[in-house]
């Protein structure tokens, strides 16, 4: 579907998961739960292009609903991957950066029920640790922003020249309105909110979040 010249989101995958267009190739923001390579790279060929014209995975977090399919897709396309450092050192050892924030007797039963009904994450290398400020050649400069909050090193991705933001799972959208990460699967809901006016502050035209449509704040 696409949402705006050169960015498109795939249909169907748990989690958003973004297709960038560049001259030199594909950019793909996030990787949706294991085995989501196949409705991804399905997509990918729908808009006429093989693997090999994935160029790059960035990743917003390290939830295994946005980088479940990491490897897979690593491996198929050969595409470099970049993440913030935190998260980069949860990719590499397959699991999340930060617990829920519930109790243990419940935090024991959704561990017990991942195990039971989700396929294991599969570690993926890092190519490239992201940082604050850095500026990545997609869609005529892709700025990095750290936004921490609803894990410790979640990062977020400014397109300036069409005014797109790429918010994860900082920002969400429910029944069309922006919410903040909050709840008990976000590490600091201080941080969020922190993170959330710095990303309101840049004016973005369009906010694609990690669940539900992009919205025009």
């Amino acid at each position: 579907m696409q949402i705006a010249p050169d960015i498109y989101c795939v249909p169907g995958v748990i989690a958003n998961v973004f297709v960038l267009v560049d001259p030199d190739g594909l950019t793909l923001v996030d990787a949706g739960l294991p085995y989501s390579q196949r409705r991804i790279l399905a997509y990918v060929a729908a808009l006429g292009y093989p693997p090999e014209a994935v160029r790059r995975l960035l990743v917003t977090h390290a939830d295994r609903d946005h980088i479940g399919s990491l490897a897979a897709l690593q491996a198929r396309t050969g595409a470099r991957v970049f993440a913030g450092a935190l998260e980069a050192a949860a990719l590499q050892a397959g699991r999340e950066t930060r617990r829920l924030q519930v109790g243990l007797a419940y935090r024991g039963l959704l561990w017990l029920l991942g195990r039971l009904l989700f396929v294991r994450v599969q570690p993926a290398s890092v190519d490239e640790h992201l940082a604050d400020g850095q500026e990545l050649p997609v869609l005529g400069g892709l700025r990095v922003l750290e936004t921490p909050g609803h894990t410790p090193g979640h990062l977020s991705f400014y397109a300036a020249r069409c005014g797109v933001l790429f918010a994860g799972d900082s920002l969400r959208t429910l029944g069309g309105r922006l919410r903040v990460s909050s709840g008990p699967n976000t590490a600091d809901e201080a941080l969020a909110r922190a993170s959330a006016e710095r990303q309101l502050a840049l004016r973005p035209r369009l906010i694609c979040t990690g669940h539900g449509p992009a919205v025009a704040p």
